[in-house]
């Protein structure tokens, strides 16, 4: 009796293809997760269509968004993030009015909808955490000063996202009610009380600890603790995702941080794959060409604007022009949780299915693009300090690594192939 499995077949396929392109984008010095978005495009629907149905893998994309802050909770020194804490939260505070205000300044001159700039201006504001803290992973400034400067503005931003969802729930239904202004002070009071709890204490959790150092049950324990609390938050009607950084928060400042965190990590790597990868299959190409004009001009806008936005706002907190510049740079795209703002705008009706399409467009590629230009400004930044002045020697600069690589790899196939037999005739 022949038996097939085309679900198992297809799960190969996305597991080779997306290694493929991680391996690709690492061969670049470029986060992995780039190499998933791209995977996701070409066995999406824009591309060779082998997964087409992207609500069967939503929920372990929920998950791989849930496991990233955890991780980043866990990861979070609060000691010195209380000490920085004015510059991450007036920051974001900055960014958001200052995208929200451009967005609705735009508003006329573009023709958008006062929901279309309200998304916008939401969406742009916030960056994409697990973009970033990879760039800096491979850039090695994950625990220098400008490092730890960046983490705590991308943690103020990630707990906005909640606000901003209230908000724009509350432009549904013409009005934001009382209870939705009480879930956000009791969600930033419990936050600040928690913080302060564990600046002057170090927890022990002894059933934790003997579950972490089991090789089967210490897995289980991470995935407890994140799923746990993000259920818990999503049964008082707050976000799972603050659930499950205040799970990483309490884990990271207990004895068993180390522990905990070695388990999680390979879990969180997987389901991150599997998010990223779904990012990439809702990217519609038909609409971008449709819409080429429109789609690029956003994106360069959003870029430019941002990078612009984020060196202003650091450096009128008196950051040194070194660390606005390179934080500047590294949150100059959008973030993931603006997929998840633009659903809430589509769902509030705020914003038709093309307007969500556009979202979606710019978000996809400012992510895949951000790698290259956070390299390319720090490059830039270098030539200008060496003084280069003409254009061969500033593209020479910038982008001579890559460009001998790719020389290099068709000069080895070249060598590889076969010589041409010569014809006789020729002789």
């Amino acid at each position: 009796m022949e038996i097939h499995h085309p679900e198992l077949t297809a799960a190969a396929l996305v597991a080779l293809a997306a290694l493929l392109c991680g391996v690709v984008m690492n061969r670049f010095r470029q986060p992995a997760i780039v190499g998933y978005i791209l995977a996701g495009v070409v066995l999406g629907p824009s591309g060779l269509a082998l997964v087409s149905n992207r609500d069967a893998v939503s929920t372990l994309a929920e998950f791989g968004v849930l496991m990233l802050l955890f991780v980043v909770g866990i990861e979070l020194d609060i000691r010195r993030f209380v000490q920085g804490w004015k510059v991450a939260v007036f920051t974001t505070a900055l960014q958001i009015a200052g995208s929200v205000g451009t967005a609705l300044l735009l508003r006329q001159a573009l023709g958008w909808s006062f929901g279309l700039s309200m998304v916008l201006g939401f969406a742009v504001a916030v960056s994409s955490t697990a973009v970033v803290i990879k760039m800096l992973e491979s850039s090695g400034d994950l625990d220098k000063p400008v490092g730890r400067t960046i983490i705590g503005i991308l943690i103020a931003q990630d707990m906005a996202v909640v606000p901003m969802m209230l908000f724009l729930g509350g432009l549904e239904r013409k009005g934001i009610v009382p209870m939705d202004v009480a879930k956000v002070v009791f969600s930033v009071l419990f936050l600040v009380v928690l913080f302060w709890l564990l600046v002057r204490k170090k927890l022990r959790l002894p059933i934790t600890e003997r579950l972490a150092k089991s090789g089967e049950l210490g897995p289980l324990a991470a995935l407890a603790w994140c799923f746990g609390a993000a259920a818990l938050s999503g049964l008082l009607d707050l976000s799972p995702a603050y659930g499950a950084f205040l799970a990483g928060v309490v884990i990271g400042n207990s004895s068993q941080r180390e522990t905990i965190l070695k388990n999680a990590e390979p879990v969180q790597a997987v389901l991150l794959m599997v998010f990223f990868l779904s990012i990439g299959l809702l990217l519609d190409f038909k609409f971008i060409w449709k819409n080429l004009g429109q789609v690029l001009t956003l994106l360069v806008m959003v870029t430019l604007f941002k990078t612009m936005l984020n060196i202003t706002a650091l450096r009128l907190l008196r950051q040194d022009w070194r660390s606005a510049f390179i934080a500047g740079v590294a949150l100059a795209q959008i973030g993931e949780f603006s997929f998840l703002l633009a659903e809430v705008g589509k769902a509030g009706k705020l914003i038709t299915s093309s307007e969500t399409k556009l979202v979606v467009a710019v978000t996809v590629l400012s992510l895949v693009l951000s790698p290259f230009w956070l390299f390319t400004m720090r490059r830039l930044h270098r030539v200008a300090e060496a003084g280069t002045t003409t254009l061969r020697g500033l593209l020479s600069s910038v982008y001579g690594r890559e460009a001998n690589a790719v020389a290099n790899a068709l000069g080895k196939s070249r060598r590889l192939l076969p010589k041409p037999k010569q014809d006789p005739a020729d002789a």
